[in-house]
């Protein structure tokens, strides 16, 4: 399943208010609005349009909750995840739904990167690169991001699980020599690690004070 098929199958009715953090170029947001959502579309390089704001999710404030919040590979570079995922949850009403697709980076493992490496040669032979090489390069890169573990302690803190998927991506770097079924696959039979991971969550019902 698609990212928007994924996203719109597990909104709340229309028109829902969303706010869509990290929403780069806004395709994601512009779709939602076409659904008939109230969107806010939050990034530090937003487009121009009456959906988008130049922000942070440090910086954003707004007076009314959100029914919603998609964050779309949000989470494993911000500064703070134990803030930003506090942030997310005032940002919403009580019982309203948290949607992530995220990039688990500190899932590479060496059959993982076997499989990446010896796809990557028939696009590249140019670029072959030893399986140590490739491990620790992966690891120095992404050394200053959250990786699962993380994230997923911090989802588990605010958030009631509703949905939790693994999903493929490195098919989406190796220049067609790879399908997504072929990745999903090889993740079910236990071959491989999956990079990616869908969750939806709900904010609890605040407590009666």
């Amino acid at each position: 399943m698609g990212l928007h098929a994924f996203v719109h199958e597990h909104l709340p009715a229309a028109p829902a208010r969303v706010l869509d953090v990290g929403c780069g170029r806004g395709d994601l947001a512009r779709a939602m609005a076409r659904a008939g959502h109230r969107v806010v579309a939050i990034d530090p390089d937003a487009p121009d349009g009456d959906l988008f704001r130049t922000t942070t999710l440090e910086e954003f404030a707004d007076p009314d909750p959100f029914d919603a919040v998609v964050a779309n590979l949000a989470l494993h570079h911000v500064a703070d995840l134990a803030d930003a995922v506090d942030r997310i949850a005032a940002l919403l009403r009580s019982r309203g739904r948290l949607i992530v697709n995220e990039h688990a980076v500190d899932r590479l493992d060496e059959p993982t990167a076997r499989w990446y490496l010896d796809k990557r040669a028939q696009v590249r032979p140019d670029t072959s690169q030893s399986l140590q090489r490739c491990l620790r390069e992966w690891s120095d890169d992404h050394a200053d991001l959250h990786g699962y573990g993380a994230m997923r302690r911090e989802l588990d803190r605010r958030f009631t699980e509703h949905l939790f998927t693994w999903t493929p991506y490195l098919y989406g770097e190796l220049g067609g020599v790879a399908t997504e079924a072929e990745e999903q696959a090889l993740i079910d039979a236990g071959a491989i690690r999956a990079m990616t991971f869908r969750y939806v969550g709900e904010r609890p019902a605040k407590e009666p004070t």
